[in-house]
C-alpha cells in the first residue's frame, strides 16, 4: 500500500516540477547555484563540524616521507573543507561549475595555512589534466550524489591516486526502505534534483564504493540529525588504493 502511494505521489511531483526542466536547460540556475551553495555551506559546516573534523583527522598519515601531501578535491564548490585540511598540504581543486570560482577564492584567502594548485573546471568522470598516480589523497564530500556516473568517478579516483593513497568521502545516501525518509526521498527526488543542481537523494553510494576495487575501505553509516531529514542518512570514511 505504501509503495503504491509512493509511486502515485512521485508521479504527481514529476508533473508539478516539469517546468523546472526549462530552467535547468537554459543554464540560469547553474549560475545562481554557487551563491546558494556558498551560504548553505556555513550552516552545514556548523552542524557537521565534529563529523568533518573526525573524518579528516587521519589525512596526515598518507603524507610522503618528506612530509609533503598533495590533495585533490573533487567538486570543491566554495571550499567548505579547507579548514579541516592539515597545515602545509597542497590542494588542487576541481569542479564542473566555473561560477564557483569567486566563492572559492574567498575560502582560499581565509585558509592561508594551505598551498593551492590550479582550479580545474572538469567533470569528475574525466580529469585528463591530472596525471596517473599523482596525488596522495582525493576528497569528495556531497558530490557523488550529483555526478553522472559514480562508478566511473571512482575509477578515475583510483587512476590518479598513488599506490597506498586514500579517497576520503562524506556523502548523503538513500535511507532504509522501511523508513518514511525513504518514502519522501523517492517522492521528492525530482524536485530535489532541480533545487540541488542535479543532486540525487536515492543513491546507495556505499555499494559503488565496495565494488570499486580499493584494497581496503573504512566506511560507516551515520545519521546527520541536525540537517534536513531528506539527507540525514550519510556514509563517511576513506578507501585505500
Amino acid at each position: 500500500m505504501r509503495f503504491c502511494l509512493m509511486v502515485i505521489c512521485k508521479l504527481i511531483c514529476h508533473v508539478i516540477t516539469w517546468p523546472l526542466t526549462l530552467v535547468r536547460v537554459t543554464g540560469v540556475y547553474r549560475r545562481l547555484f554557487p551563491a546558494l551553495a556558498y551560504n548553505i555551506t556555513f550552516s552545514y559546516n556548523e552542524k557537521m563540524h565534529h563529523t568533518k573534523r573526525d573524518l579528516f583527522r587521519s589525512v596526515t598519515k598518507f603524507a610522503n616521507p618528506d612530509g609533503t601531501l598533495r590533495l585533490l578535491e573533487i567538486g570543491c564548490g566554495s571550499g567548505a573543507n579547507f579548514r579541516f585540511y592539515p597545515y602545509g598540504c597542497t590542494v588542487v581543486c576541481t569542479d564542473p561549475n566555473p561560477h564557483f570560482q569567486k566563492y572559492l577564492r574567498r575560502s582560499m584567502d581565509a585558509n592561508a595555512h594551505l598551498t593551492y594548485g590550479d582550479f580545474l573546471v572538469v567533470a569528475a568522470e574525466d580529469m585528463p589534466a591530472v596525471d596517473d598516480e599523482s596525488v596522495d589523497v582525493v576528497v569528495c564530500t556531497l558530490v557523488l550524489c550529483s555526478v553522472r556516473d559514480v562508478r566511473t568517478v571512482l575509477q578515475e579516483v583510483r587512476r590518479i591516486l598513488r599506490p597506498g593513497g586514500a579517497f576520503y568521502f562524506l556523502e548523503h545516501v538513500v535511507s532504509d526502505p522501511s523508513t518514511w525518509t525513504y518514502f519522501f526521498q523517492h517522492v521528492l527526488e525530482r524536485l530535489w534534483f532541480f533545487l540541488g543542481d542535479g543532486c540525487v537523494i536515492t543513491r546507495a553510494t556505499w555499494k559503488d564504493l565496495q565494488a570499486a576495487g580499493f584494497s581496503d575501505i573504512h566506511l560507516k553509516h551515520i545519521e546527520a540529525h541536525d540537517v534536513t531529514f531528506l539527507i540525514r542518512p550519510h556514509i563517511m570514511g576513506y578507501a585505500i588504493k
